[in-house]
């Protein structure tokens, strides 16, 4: 059960120090609110450890050929994680699943991967930066990200590598926002990334893109304050090996996934409204998954959103 909330986001009874004191990404629940058991968080750690260990083992032509594991197999690593880390997933709404589809979401942290992993036989869309972080890269790969340059020179290339993974029926995953969030918001969606939203294929015309809402909402069943959410929504300028032993040390994460009806790009009047609507049905999913009463948003009729 989270503590009273002074209106700030600062638990009833922590401190804040100043500003010159505070270690990066300082927030206030690690700082006094709840104690992660270190036990708990190393055999949760050397779980998934041994169970990725295991799956490489049992793949590894594919982990060494730079291509990738298939979505059966990455989607069954997920699942396992998932379970090894005490997380739940609840799902509203129908996931596209008999057609080529572009899925965008909010993006709060890398758990957000883990989750759509789990439930959908996708593919990512990533920074080309990506591929080179240190083991999250590698993972990256494996789940056959396609990385994207920030180069205009390439942008045919990489539209041509999305459409030859959707034509393979895999749907593509984008965050976006372009960034990670505290999980109690959404930010625009930046339109420059919905180029994808004009591929088109013969048997069912132009792509749809299905907005998803991911809002980390319980902890051991209870509902979890925004004090409480920076253990597990990774943001700023927070460390990465900290925060992941924090939060695998601590109880059971409860996720809300919610699936919002897809729309097409003409039906939005070019990538600024596809943008726009999107996000504006990714909102309402995570505001009322916070609230404790997940909703699918009916987009094309309830959403009204000028280009």
């Amino acid at each position: 059960m989270s503590a009273p909330d002074t209106g700030n986001g600062v638990p009833t009874g922590v401190t804040v120090p100043p500003a010159a004191e505070r270690r990066p990404g300082w927030f206030p629940a690690l700082d006094g609110h709840l104690k992660p058991s270190r036990l708990l968080g190393g055999l949760r750690a050397t779980g998934i450890v041994l169970w990725t260990v295991w799956m490489t083992f049992l793949n590894i032509r594919s982990a060494l050929n730079g291509r990738g594991m298939s979505p059966a197999t990455t989607m069954k690593w997920h699942r396992n994680v998932l379970r090894l880390a005490g997380i739940d997933v609840t799902v509203t709404g129908q996931p596209v699943r008999d057609r080529p589809v572009m899925v965008v979401a909010n993006h709060a942290s890398y758990l957000d991967i883990i989750t759509l992993g789990a439930l959908l036989p996708c593919s990512f869309v990533s920074k080309s930066e990506v591929r080179h972080w240190p083991v999250f890269g590698w993972l990256a790969v494996q789940q056959r990200t396609i990385f994207i340059e920030r180069d205009p020179r390439k942008a045919a290339h990489h539209l041509g590598e999305m459409k030859a993974r959707l034509e393979q029926g895999a749907c593509l995953v984008l965050f976006p926002e372009g960034t990670s969030t505290d999980g109690g918001r959404v930010l625009p969606f930046k339109s420059s990334l919905f180029q994808a939203a004009s591929i088109e294929f013969p048997e069912t015309g132009e792509i749809e893109v299905q907005p998803v809402s991911i809002a980390y909402s319980r902890l051991d069943g209870m509902p979890m304050g925004r004090a409480l959410r920076p253990y597990y929504t990774w943001y700023g300028d927070m460390d990465l090996a900290p925060h992941l032993i924090d939060w695998l040390g601590l109880g059971s994460l409860g996720i809300d996934v919610v699936f919002h009806e897809p729309v097409r790009l003409s039906e939005s009047g070019g990538r600024k409204g596809l943008a726009a609507r999107t996000q504006a049905a990714c909102a309402q999913g995570v505001e009322s998954a916070l609230r404790g009463r997940p909703e699918a948003v009916e987009t094309r009729a309830a959403l009204s959103v000028d280009p």
